[in-house]
């Protein structure tokens, strides 16, 4: 039984170290060689200096690479921080200063962030840098120690390794509230709990051929990654150039004879509404996930109608819980298109509780908050004891005191068949295209920009791909003329691309509510009510 994340490449490439591990368009690695390479980078980082524990920040796309990079960190008894390659240069500043990093794997086009990250003098004396690549890349100002030409010269014999089952395997940093990001801290245990009972109830065996859609800074990577590296399973690492053309990525999934496909619900929305799919396609696939956000059941509906082989599963569960803690398996397909898919059930070892504000369990069909307990929790925010307080609470229906729930900010109900439902999100936070976004800190960084008066971020819940859309109305100052499109301009220096408002609104004053304070729920009247201008 392996109690560490990365012990299951060498298991596999102990049973069978030609079968192919990972697949990218032309370019494809054995388990055997993704052990070795993988093992050669982790002395490499060891010989550097990195002692157990240590954050090593991962500034690379998703390839084959970018995987080794992830693998070689954890057997060196370090912790991987992936980064956004989208992100701006300040995020990126911010991260490394928060989670302390010592090093940084780069790969891929990221010269240019790195060049802005290395242009502050602090960065260029406390962190390294090594190449995911053939050869050492430099940039104007940035030197980096090493690539893969370089771990020639270290042995691809096994690791020892110091890590606990318990100790950080990853950080995953989320959108604050406060402008500054939220690190999520999981653990190996958490993760290979998820993945041993995913695989057995999913059934991954060798021979699989599993997706792997979503960014490595995103949690479901974190499935994708170890759920077929665990089975022997190949993985297939999704261009994201493809989810621009809905056409050309089921043609993916059908050429690459796919029997697992998993990612965030707006992607497979939108392959429905430009009808992508054939009916009866896709005869390899077995299995379709979803996370991150509500499906639309008439989506659901042309899904289940077109793949009658395939099973469909809803996984529902947010970071601080490690990639789901519940899933609903569709009996069938929907008959009513209003009909909403629940959460479900909680997966073993975890539990979902639908509280009241008293913390007293709500009765089958009354709307309460939800708690998630058990193995898969978060240990809490890197460095910020206050947050995680706020939000990972004691148990108080558990006779164990050490037990904690987590604060999801969703409410949900439970019918009279055991089976809970998502409603929405209780607080300032909302998910668009999957992910998970806290308007407060699109707020902050529009309130750094000089022309403007004052601001405020609604999301508007809408059909289609976004889910929620972002709407950003604003007052300029009064001798400052101000368009949405160079306002969008300013904002994309300060926030992630998919953090922009897709409609703004100059108002002479924002509505204000008898406390004084911005009434959000008239603005979101407002977008809903009246077209605003979209900023290109």
């Amino acid at each position: 039984m392996i109690t560490l994340l990365h012990e299951w490449v060498t298991v596999q490439a102990n049973r069978d170290p030609e079968a192919i591990a990972l697949t990218m368009g032309t370019e494809s690695m054995t388990y055997g060689g993704l052990d070795r390479l993988s093992n050669r980078m982790a002395r490499a980082l060891k010989d550097e200096g990195c002692k157990r524990g240590d954050r090593v920040c991962l500034l690379a796309p998703k390839s084959p690479a970018a995987i080794v990079g992830i693998l070689g960190i954890l057997k060196a008894d370090c912790v991987y921080v992936p980064l956004d390659t989208h992100s701006p240069v300040v995020r990126q500043r911010k991260i490394l200063e928060i989670c302390d990093c010592k090093w940084i794997m780069g790969s891929g086009d990221v010269t240019h962030l790195l060049d802005g990250i290395f242009a502050v003098g602090e960065c260029q004396s406390s962190v390294s840098i090594g190449w995911l690549g053939p050869e050492r890349i430099n940039g104007a100002a940035f030197r980096s120690k090493f690539s893969f030409a370089d771990l020639r010269a270290y042995s691809d014999e096994p690791v020892a390794y110091q890590n606990r089952p318990e100790d950080p395997a990853h950080i995953l940093f989320t959108s604050g509230s406060t402008g500054i990001p939220k690190g999520v801290v999981i653990s190996h245990a958490s993760v290979i709990h998820f993945v041993e009972w995913a695989r057995s109830y999913f059934g991954f065996v060798p021979g699989d051929r599993a997706s792997c859609h979503s960014p490595l800074h995103f949690d479901l990577s974190t499935f994708d990654i170890f759920g077929a590296l665990s089975a022997g399973a190949r993985l297939y690492l999704v261009p994201p150039e493809r989810n621009l053309l809905p056409h050309k990525l089921a043609d993916f999934i059908r050429r690459s004879e796919l029997t697992q496909w998993f990612s965030v619900p707006s992607i497979l929305n939108y392959m429905a509404k430009f009808d992508a799919v054939q009916f009866n396609d896709f005869p390899a696939l077995r299995e379709l996930l979803w996370c991150g956000e509500v499906f639309p059941t008439p989506s659901v509906i042309y899904w289940m109608k077109r793949l009658p082989h395939v099973r469909f599963t809803n996984l529902y569960g947010p970071t601080e819980a490690t990639i789901a803690s519940s899933y609903y398996t569709l009996p069938k397909c929907p008959e009513n298109e209003r009909s909403p898919i629940p959460i479900g059930t909680a997966c073993p070892g975890e539990e979902l509780l639908v509280l009241d504000d008293r913390f007293q369990p709500v009765p089958p069909g009354e709307i309460g908050n939800l708690f998630i307990g058990g193995v898969g929790l978060s240990s809490g925010y890197w460095k910020d004891p206050e947050k995680t307080r706020s939000v990972f609470l004691q148990n108080p229906h558990g006779s164990d005191p050490s037990k904690r729930i987590y604060k999801t900010g969703d409410l949900a109900w439970v019918g009279e068949d055991g089976l809970v439902h998502f409603v929405g999100r209780s607080d300032f936070q909302i998910k668009s295209r999957g992910y998970r976004i806290e308007l407060g800190e699109i707020e902050t960084a529009l309130n750094t920009i000089p022309d403007l008066h004052e601001c405020a971020v609604v999301g508007v819940p809408i059909d289609g791909f976004e889910g929620t859309r972002i709407c950003c109305a604003y007052v300029p100052l009064s001798d400052r003329a101000i368009t949405p499109t160079t306002l969008r301009k300013e904002l994309s220096r300060l926030v992630l691309p998919y953090m922009l408002p897709a409609n703004w609104l100059a108002m002479k004053s924002l509505p204000k509510n008898a406390n004084g304070k911005i009434d959000r729920p008239k603005l979101m009247e407002v977008f809903k009510t009246h077209e605003t201008p979209a900023a290109c």
